[in-house]
């Protein structure tokens, strides 16, 4: 396979476009793609990254890296992909039950003998990964920030009672998931997420994706620029403060919640279900390493443990967002009416609010991602997106 360069400035409203990176010709209608996002939608900056077949056949990048459109996008340029995280985290997560460390229905408190608390001692892990554990939000009151303290909502999870019976109601843990999981992870192994990550995941496969982002890194990282419409974050302001979308967000910092997510702190902690940071060309890395069972001789799951991850657990409107997930084991399964991931129901993988996305389809060997900093604020992954991925499944 030969990649050409692509290396111009598209002239779009007056202002020049800047365009970088490599394609195989064949995929040509995904450059077209990712350049027309910028003519008709609000873009600012952004990257797309395709593997076929083990492959990289796009690995394109363009836009600017601040609102003030001085800076471009480069190809190390990283964002926080918000919970494109949660689709890491479950790869992280299968592989310990791939491993034998850690059973699917088994109960949590077998790992984590705290969690026993409030009725939750027969609570199996499986519940964690499919957002049906009762515990998206919590009752008890902490302290503005509390976000940042992991050992605090660690506890206070532990002492929470689930919000409905376990396993009857999916809601979508938006933060608490990542809290869950990561105790489980370190209690079995050591090692939080984001560690079990880096040396496990983005060190073998050599992928720029990370869960507790370096002080050194943060230069490269572009500030998201978020939009407050989406419904999730709109619910900060217009909904009761007893809401459980208010709920959900209650331990967050003081401010604006861009402020958080471009914070230092944000970057820098282990919040495996929402502060990963990467970029498109890492997530595709992933995922294609998943589609095609291997990438580069690495291989991150056995196929039943793929199999058993990307079975479905249930399919229904989830509570915290209105939304309607196809829900594997801590991935999503294609849901197109929310989370769209092209013309196969078997494909898999997690977005993040605002755009990012990363999905992998085993049926076509294709590992697809898409990083972005200015956030959308529609209920579903997109038209941006779409427009990506319809025109790569065109190619193949």
């Amino acid at each position: 396979m030969t990649r050409v360069p692509v290396d111009v400035q598209v002239e779009i409203d007056g202002r020049l476009l800047p365009v970088s990176g490599t394609f195989d010709p064949r995929f040509a209608p995904v450059v077209d793609a990712f350049i027309e996002n910028y003519r008709v939608e609000e873009e600012l900056g952004s990257a797309v990254s395709l593997v076929v077949g083990g492959e990289t056949v796009v690995d394109v990048w363009g836009g600017w890296f601040d609102p003030s459109r001085e800076r471009p996008w480069e190809r190390d340029t990283l964002v926080c992909m918000m919970s494109v995280a949660k689709g890491i985290t479950a790869v992280a997560f299968n592989m310990l039950i791939d491993r034998g460390i850690v059973g699917l229905d088994t109960p949590v408190a077998e790992y984590w003998p705290e969690f026993a608390q409030n009725g939750k001692a027969d609570l199996p892990v499986r519940y964690l990964l499919d957002h049906r554990a009762g515990l998206p939000a919590l009752t008890e009151p902490l302290w503005p920030g509390a976000m940042y303290d992991r050992e605090a909502m660690v506890f206070a999870l532990a002492r929470q009672a689930p919000l409905w019976e376990p396993g009857t109601v999916a809601a979508y843990h938006v933060h608490t998931q990542g809290y869950l999981l990561g105790e489980v992870m370190r209690r079995t192994t050591g090692k939080l997420i984001g560690e079990w990550v880096r040396d496990e995941i983005a060190g073998p496969l050599e992928a720029d994706y990370w869960l507790g982002l370096p002080a050194s890194e943060h230069y490269r990282v572009s500030s998201l620029v978020p939009n407050m419409g989406a419904k999730i974050l709109a619910a900060q302001d217009a909904e009761p403060e007893d809401s459980l979308r208010r709920r959900a967000f209650a331990q967050n910092p003081p401010g604006t919640w861009g402020e958080m997510v471009n914070s230092r702190e944000w970057r820098e902690m282990d919040m495996s279900s929402g502060s990963g940071h990467g970029n498109a060309r890492a997530v595709a890395r992933i995922y294609g390493s998943l589609a095609n069972g291997e990438l580069d001789g690495v291989r991150l799951l056995s196929e039943a443990a793929l199999d058993q991850m990307t079975t479905m657990q249930h399919d229904q409107i989830e509570l915290l967002q209105d939304r309607h997930y196809r829900q594997g084991l801590g991935v999503l399964l294609n849901s197109p009416d929310a989370v769209y991931m092209g013309p196969n129901l078997a494909a898999f993988g997690h977005h993040g609010i605002g755009g990012s996305t990363g999905f992998a389809d085993r049926d076509a060997k294709l590992g697809f991602s898409y990083s972005v900093n200015q956030m959308h604020a529609v209920g579903t992954n997109g038209p941006r997106a779409r427009r990506l991925i319809d025109a790569a499944y065109s190619c193949l």
